[in-house]
């Protein structure tokens, strides 16, 4: 499946439980989409848990 038909199938998704649920459906919805991609993308191999909780190292440098 594209990345365009996940963004659509999502989208649809925010908008059917802000229209029918309001904004706290809305909010709902989307952290729990957020969840489900991070626990995905571990499952795939694509991240792994030090990444979000290591710091950085000396020569690199955020803007």
């Amino acid at each position: 499946m594209s990345m365009a038909m996940v963004g659509l199938v999502a989208g649809m998704a925010l908008g059917f439980a802000g229209y029918f649920g309001g904004f706290g459906a809305f909010v709902l919805v989307a952290a729990l989409g957020v969840i489900g991609f991070v626990v995905g993308r571990f499952l795939e191999g694509d991240l792994e848990p030090g990444d979000f909780f290591r710091g950085r190292e000396r020569g690199e440098r955020r803007r």
